[in-house]
C-alpha cells in the first residue's frame, strides 16, 4: 500500500511540475492599446483599446458628429484556447447580439479577422503603419457588391 501510494505521489509531482503550453496569441495585438482617433469635416472617429486580462482585451470605438454620437459600438478581442477572436455589439444591429469575427491570419503589424457569414462587413482588418498610426479597414460584399472603408487613425492621449 505504501508503495501504491509513493508512486501516486511521485506521479502527482512531476505531473504538477510540467508548464503549460498554451501560447499567448493575443499579445500580437499589444500595439493596438490605447486611444486612436481620426478628426475630418465629417466627424470625430475614436475607438479605445484596453487590457483586462491576459486573454481579453476590451474597445470602444464612437463616431460623433458634433454633439451627436451617429454610431457606438463595444469591441473585445478574446483568446480562446489556441484561437483568436474579433467581437463586436453593435447598437441597434443585429439584434443588439455580438457577431464574432476570427482571426485568420497575422501579417507582421496586421491583425485580421473574417466572418464570411455576417451581412457586412466580412472582413475587419487592423494595420500597424507606425507606433502611433494606424489604419482599419473594413471589406466585404454588401448589397451584392463589393465594398470597402478604409480609417487612417492617430494615437492619442
Amino acid at each position: 500500500m505504501k508503495k501504491v501510494i509513493l508512486f501516486l505521489f511521485t506521479i502527482l509531482i512531476f505531473t504538477s511540475c510540467q508548464k503549460s503550453k498554451e501560447v499567448s496569441k493575443i499579445v500580437v495585438a499589444d500595439w493596438l492599446l490605447g486611444n486612436w482617433e481620426n478628426k475630418s469635416d465629417d466627424g470625430h472617429l475614436l475607438e479605445t483599446w484596453k487590457k483586462v486580462n491576459d486573454s481579453l482585451y476590451d474597445g470602444e470605438s464612437y463616431f460623433i458628429k458634433g454633439k451627436d454620437t451617429l454610431h457606438f459600438e463595444k469591441i473585445q478581442m478574446k483568446q480562446k484556447g489556441e484561437n483568436l477572436f474579433y467581437i463586436a455589439t453593435v447598437k441597434g444591429q443585429n439584434n443588439n447580439k455580438p457577431v464574432t469575427f476570427m482571426h485568420n491570419d497575422t501579417i507582421e503589424k496586421q491583425l485580421v479577422f473574417e466572418n464570411p457569414k455576417h451581412d457586412f462587413p466580412q472582413k475587419i482588418s487592423y494595420s500597424l503603419i507606425t507606433k502611433d498610426s494606424i489604419v482599419i479597414q473594413i471589406s466585404g460584399i454588401q448589397q451584392g457588391k463589393p465594398s470597402s472603408e478604409r480609417f487612417s487613425m492617430k494615437k492619442s492621449k
